[in-house]
């Protein structure tokens, strides 16, 4: 499957006014960025850890609103703070709101402040990773029993790099896998991934692979693109949101497109 090179942006809700966020997604779409996201935290994880911050899933229904072209999501929803049916169904109406344009991330958890002082049960690394496995099919299931359904077949994108569980989850559940780390370790663990779906019979190439970038390192791009990515996505932070290293990416994103 020859896939188009993409370039998103996430806006880490932390440290800014959300007027700032607004108008940096606005920028971003107007730049011609493919997708943006947000993460789904309660606390900064940079800076001041009492700094502002604002709520994933509202600030989605917001962003549905507000653009017209990009696809949206977050990077990624925490599977272990929403009762999985109800999380579909939000899912569903911001699709809705949206005209089709979520995608859908989701990860296990990992942030313990976040679990502590919401009051949710941490458990282990494991606990979290099975609870994933138990809440995809629900949340699929619930999409196909909601009046009215997904406008189209919402992409599930799974964040998260262990060997052994998680990306036994996305070889069933994925269309997309989101990963860190170098070029090197992104290109080894395209390789597991693989191996897990050959278990299933899945076509590895159904999954696109997507992975976290520096905005300022666009040299590092062909080193990625060989290792399989294909979704280029660089996190910036507030409380100002400057955009001004994407021209690279997106100049590079074209002229990779043009030529393939």
């Amino acid at each position: 499957m020859n896939r188009p090179v993409r370039i998103a942006v996430q806006f880490q809700p932390q440290h800014a006014e959300y007027p700032a966020i607004r108008r940096a997604v606005a920028e971003a779409e107007e730049m011609g960025v493919d997708a943006v996201f947000n993460w789904d935290h309660f606390f900064p994880l940079s800076g001041d850890a009492d700094g502002r911050h604002f709520e994933c899933w509202s600030m989605l229904a917001a962003w549905a609103e507000q653009t017209e072209r990009v696809d949206i999501g977050a990077l990624v929803t925490c599977n272990s703070y929403r009762n999985p049916d109800l999380l579909a169904d939000m899912a569903r109406t911001v699709d809705h709101i949206s005209e089709g344009r979520l995608i859908f991330g989701i990860g296990s958890g990992w942030f313990r402040r976040d679990y502590d002082e919401y009051g949710y049960d941490f458990g282990t690394k494991g606990s979290r990773l099975d609870d994933l496995a138990r809440a995809l099919p629900r949340i699929e299931s619930r999409w196909k029993a909601l009046n009215p359904p997904p406008r189209r077949d919402i992409p599930v994108m799974i964040g998260g790099g262990g060997e052994k569980k998680t990306l036994r989850i996305v070889a069933r559940h994925a269309d997309i896998w989101h990963g860190f780390g170098g070029a090197d370790t992104i290109a080894h663990k395209h390789r597991v991934l693989e191996r897990h779906c050959e278990d299933i019979d899945r076509d590895p190439a159904e999954i696109e692979r997507s992975a976290g970038v520096s905005p300022r390192q666009p040299e590092a791009a062909e080193d990625y693109y060989m290792a399989g990515t294909r979704l280029f996505t660089m996190g910036l932070s507030g409380p100002d949101y400057d955009l001004t290293p994407v021209q690279d990416w997106l100049a590079w994103r074209n002229e990779k497109n043009q030529s393939g």
